[in-house]
């Protein structure tokens, strides 16, 4: 029961945050349509191109996903290794850390090609 109580409370937090996101976009395009400005301000940044740039955004999320991946790796190693006296403390650590690093790595590629 408390499991059920739990997956109705988390859909209901994630469809409140969508619910509000959205209301609140639509409520600004048309404040910015009735000033006679163009809603697609929003969406296109110079030259119509998009201001999201998926090739980026792919290659943070890879990078945060493998920097996660490889500290479950680790985490396991130090867990069988008997380093830590708990075993959610090694997961946990590895898993900030080298998702941390990860992201560290990110930036450090992103601002090497701008």
């Amino acid at each position: 029961m408390e499991t059920l109580i739990a997956f109705i409370a988390f859909f209901a937090t994630v469809f409140g945050i969508m619910y509000v996101h959205y209301t609140t976009r639509n409520k600004e395009r048309m404040a910015l349509i009735e000033k006679g400005a163009d809603a697609s301000l929003f969406n296109t940044g110079k030259e119509g191109r998009s201001l999201v740039n998926w090739g980026k955004f792919a290659l943070k999320i890879g990078m945060l996903l493998m920097g996660i991946g490889l500290g479950i790796i680790v985490g396991a190693i130090l867990e069988s290794a008997a380093l830590f006296p708990s075993e959610e403390a090694g997961y946990f650590s590895m898993i900030f850390i080298f998702g941390g690093l990860a992201l560290v790595l990110y930036y450090l590629i992103d601002r090497k090609t701008k």
